[in-house]
Parts: C-alpha cells; sequence; structure tokens
C-alpha cells in the first residue's frame, strides 16, 4: 500500500467515525454479546493461563475493554489458527481478534482495523552457533504454516542468501507457535520465525531458552477483521478503540504485555504494506 492510499485509508476511517457516533448493529444489541473465536496458543496475545485456565492475553484486554464500551459481553470460543478465518465467513464469530496479520490476500473478502505493528523476527536455542540471520541459510528454519510467515521467509531468503551465493533456508511447517517452538527444542529445526509481539514472552517463560537474532524482516500490522459487509459492526468498533487510544487505556493494556512498542497511533484500515 502507498503512503497516499494508507493515509486516505486512515482519513476516510476517521472521518465514518468524526461524523456521527456508530451504532452497534440491531442483532448484537439485541442479543446482548459478542461471539468471539480466538486461537489461544499464541501468548501473550491470547493463551489459557497454566496456572488458572483462563484465557488471558492482549487481545482478550483489548476486546474485553470495547465490549464494555459498547455495553455487550463477549461469547468466547477456541479454534485452530487456520479455521480463524472460515468462523468469520460463517458468522460463527462477529469478527476476528485473534493475533491475525493484516495480509493483502485476506482483504478480498474482509476489512482490517489495524491496530498493532508487527514483524516475523528470527530467533534460535541460546546454545546455538548462529550469530548474524545470514547464518541461517541453508537451514532448517521452522514456522506456523498458516501465516504469512512462510512466504516472509522465502522472500528473505532469495534477496539475502543467494545473491550471496548461499544455500536458501529450507522452510518446515509447524501447526502453531507451541509446536514450533517444541521442535526447536528437539532440535528438528535450526531455528524459527515468530511475530515479533510473542517472544519477549516466550523468553520471559523460559529464561535463557532462546535467542533473537536480527530485527523483525519485515513489517505489517495485526488487525480486528470484519466480513466486508458488516460495516456499521466495524464503525462502532473503530470508534471505540479511536477513544481507547485517546484516554490511554488502549497504551495500559500494550504496556501489560510489555508490547508498548508496538502500538498505532490511531486505528488504520487495511494499511498493511501489499
Amino acid at each position: 500500500m502507498t503512503r497516499l492510499s494508507h493515509f486516505l485509508g486512515f482519513a476516510a476511517l476517521a472521518a465514518v467515525t468524526s461524523a456521527q457516533a456508530a451504532e452497534l448493529p440491531a442483532e448484537i444489541k439485541q442479543a446482548g454479546a459478542l461471539k468471539l473465536t480466538v486461537n489461544s496458543t499464541y501468548a501473550p496475545m491470547e493463551y489459557r493461563d497454566p496456572a488458572t485456565n483462563e484465557l488471558v492475553g492482549l487481545d482478550v484486554d483489548l476486546a474485553n475493554e470495547l465490549a464494555k464500551r459498547l455495553g455487550v459481553k463477549i461469547v468466547w470460543s477456541e479454534t485452530p489458527f487456520a479455521e480463524l478465518i472460515p468462523s468469520l465467513q460463517t458468522r460463527r464469530a462477529d469478527f476476528i481478534i485473534s493475533g491475525i496479520s493484516d495480509r493483502a490476500s485476506r482483504r478480498e473478502t474482509a476489512d482490517f482495523v489495524d491496530y498493532l505493528g508487527t514483524g516475523p523476527q528470527f530467533f534460535v536455542m541460546a546454545e546455538s552457533e548462529a550469530k548474524a540471520a545470514t547464518d541461517l541459510c541453508g537451514k532448517k528454519v521452522g514456522t506456523t504454516r498458516s501465516t504469512s510467515f512462510p512466504v516472509e521467509i522465502e522472500k528473505w531468503s532469495k534477496q539475502n542468501c543467494e545473491p550471496a551465493g548461499k544455500t536458501a533456508i529450507q522452510y518446515v511447517p509447524g501447526e502453531n507457535s507451541i509446536d514450533v517452538r517444541n521442535q526447536l527444542k528437539q532440535g528438528r529445526i535450526d531455528a524459527a520465525v515468530q511475530g515479533s509481539e510473542t517472544l519477549p514472552y516466550a523468553q520471559t517463560q523460559e529464561p535463557g531458552k532462546y535467542r533473537v537474532i536480527g530485527e523483525p524482516f519485515a513489517k505489517g500490522y495485526q488487525g480486528i477483521m470484519f466480513r466486508k459487509d458488516d460495516v456499521a459492526l466495524r464503525e462502532v468498533v473503530t470508534e471505540k478503540l479511536t477513544a481507547m487510544i485517546a484516554d490511554g487505556s488502549y497504551k495500559v493494556v500494550l504496556d501489560k504485555w510489555g508490547l508498548g512498542a508496538n502500538a498505532v497511533a490511531q486505528p488504520m484500515l487495511n494499511a498493511a504494506p501489499q
């Protein structure tokens, strides 16, 4: 997306939310509840607290605050990451807020209100000999198969390994971030890729286990995903999220989970790069 189209998308979003207070769709207001589906394996965005089995995380906190401001409760359900988009399309979920990246290919049937900066990042076991990202050329690198990361790894490999006369990275698929980290710990892969928002948490949970290599090698956003025909719902959620950013409650949630640096200044419509 160009800088101009990024601006126009934001301007259109701002115009909608400032011209008139948006209304919650009648069926949701009547039910008094939002149906939200998450993949609870992506800490600290959404996961089951091992001590309490309670569903917690940054997305959970944001959604709960949004629901409070909308005057409704949330009926949560859980599903594998690959089923998040189908759950939206089949209306099992009213919208998706579950660590899902805004991608051009996903915008054919949905719109994203982007609320968090993200980017894929390499990491290895602490004892790995790899010091720089190019040390991973020719190595086995795992990531979750249903994310954008396999494509990003391939793109990075073509830009950095092949020009240097090195062998391309060997991508190894995983079911989710937990599976990928287990493959890494078992020595089945040499390195892994996760979103930059998840690694600080993983490192605090297993101190000294992992080592991040370099900076995120692509830039993107996570977004709240809406069906394209659910304009009213998208507008009212955007309005409430804009208010949360303005009054500081958004920052409180991000800081709680150690992700203040991933904050956005305003919600953005379909703003991730193409």
